[in-house]
């Protein structure tokens, strides 16, 4: 579901994806949640096709795209590689969607959570001194669906990361927008672990509206320190429930 919702709130097309498409996909989850091994030589075309009931056509222009994305190296006379991940396009779209389908690594919960800590706040700030009413009006309306959604673990998940994406949006920064897939994956990564139980949705929402009372009272240090507050309560409970998370520096 985090993986659909992430691409829904990406504003990736709706139409089904093409055949291409639906295999990079597939072959892309299957690297980034570890069933290649990096260094590790994939099926030859042949093996592919048979196995995804595609042309080899379609097979080539896949691994054409994992190359792209850093995923894949193709060498003649050896085969097609699995790349280790510091040659991965990690900012990519699909590949943070990716990271939603996998098994949650602590190393990536933690170092998307890191991401969170550096950007959010700041963007927290922005959007306190630079968002327009109209802007800060849709960071209300998330919140609002909040409360009412707080029973639902999937509904209320959809407005907390509308409430975030509402956030980034309100900056008015075109550069903190191109890093919301980051954020999007973070969120969507911790909150199925530390929101799976709906009790727990209540438990956060003061912190979102400490939040948004800063932001709409135009006090950037106060929001500031609200979202700070908001991360560390995250980093916390992610802390005591992935073994090897360790938690942000708080």
């Amino acid at each position: 579901m985090n993986e659909i919702l992430y691409y829904n709130l990406k504003d990736a097309p709706t139409l089904a994806p093409s055949l291409v498409t639906q295999l990079c996909r597939e072959m892309g989850r299957r690297i980034v949640g570890g069933y290649y091994d990096e260094g590790a030589l994939i099926e030859d075309e042949g093996t592919l096709s048979t196995r995804f009931s595609v042309s080899k056509s379609v097979v080539r222009e896949a691994v054409k795209l994992l190359v792209g994305k850093g995923l894949l190296e193709v060498r003649r006379g050896i085969g097609t590689k699995v790349r280790s991940r510091s040659h991965w396009a990690l900012l990519d779209d699909d590949v943070l969607a990716w990271h939603l389908a996998a098994e949650p690594k602590p190393a990536t919960l933690r170092q998307l959570m890191d991401m969170r800590r550096i950007i959010e706040p700041k963007a927290a700030a922005l959007a306190a001194r630079c968002g327009t009413d109209e802007q800060l009006a849709a960071i209300k309306a998330a919140q609002d669906k909040m409360d009412q959604e707080q029973r639902s673990s999937e509904h209320f998940a959809v407005a907390d990361a509308l409430f975030h994406q509402a956030i980034l949006r309100a900056t008015n920064n075109e550069f903190l927008l191109a890093l919301e897939g980051v954020i999007f994956s973070a969120l969507l990564g911790s909150i199925r672990l530390t929101n799976a139980d709906p009790e727990q949705n209540r438990k956060s929402l003061p912190f979102h509206r400490d939040l948004l009372a800063a932001i709409l009272a135009r006090d950037a240090s106060a929001a500031e320190q609200a979202m700070e507050r908001h991360l560390i309560d995250t980093s916390e409970r992610l802390s005591a429930l992935v073994p090897g998370f360790g938690g942000a520096a708080k």
